[in-house]
């Protein structure tokens, strides 16, 4: 049957000579993959840079709950993003969260409410001129509510470290493996208190957004079963170093 339905590139590859296999966040079917014959020659009329890293999309597509990849009858561009693709800065978040998003979500069901926070994330990206270097950071620590580890906002004077298996601050500090710093922790509070809307008010410099980084993969990996390394990552330290 064809159905119509938004969609979020996550990830492409080849297939054969002329054609691609697309990794896709929709809206009406979750994470999915899809089949663009012939895309790749030269008579196509559309083309591979449609799917670069979060692109988002207008679909309509054939679905079949036996089949695990699905043919496109057509796509097109849903909303421009000239700035994202075109900002070396926020090309490399995009890649990043793209990875990010395809080694955590395995959800081939509906999500609205994932659906629209990824959405809307993708288009304040595109849209935010300045302050866009901690993006990254706290759309990932935002993105967590959705897989299920969301951390508490329990911050105080008494509670100053951040216990990454508990997901909640402590008033102790046990080891570097399970607990963030102090000044870490603060930091860390502070990203879970900032609204997408208020990127604004986030001020971190290179290195220490680069340590909160690590410390945020660090808490994903705690949570997610073999949750494996972002290759991505290091591209994205050194554009924004």
């Amino acid at each position: 049957m064809l159905h119509k339905t938004r969609g979020i590139v996550l990830h492409s590859f080849k297939y054969s000579e002329s054609s691609l296999i697309v990794k896709v966040y929709t809206e009406v079917f979750g994470l999915q993959s899809y089949m663009l014959k012939g895309i790749r020659g030269q008579k196509a009329k559309t083309k591979p840079a449609l799917f670069q890293p979060l692109t988002l999309l207008d679909l309509v597509v054939y679905h079949t709950e036996k089949s695990s990849l699905h043919p496109v009858k057509e796509v097109r561009l849903a909303i421009p993003t000239h700035s994202t693709g075109s900002d070396i800065r926020k090309s490399s978040i995009a890649l990043f969260l793209a990875e990010l998003i395809y080694r955590t979500i395995r959800e081939e069901e509906a999500n609205t409410s994932l659906f629209d926070f990824l959405w809307n994330s993708f288009i304040k990206l595109e849209e935010t001129d300045e302050h866009v270097a901690n993006f990254h950071l706290l759309f990932a620590v935002k993105f967590c509510r959705y897989l299920g580890f969301q951390p508490q906002e329990n911050h105080s004077e008494y509670n100053r470290f951040f216990h990454l298996r508990e997901g909640l601050f402590h008033p102790l500090f046990s080891s570097a493996e399970d607990c963030l710093d102090e000044g870490q922790s603060t930091l860390f509070c502070q990203l879970i208190k900032t609204d997408m809307d208020q990127l604004s008010s986030i001020s971190f410099s290179p290195q220490v957004r680069s340590v909160i980084l690590d410390k945020v993969l660090l808490y994903y990996r705690v949570h997610l079963t073999g949750f494996s390394e972002i290759r991505s990552r290091e591209v994205l330290r050194s554009v924004l170093s």
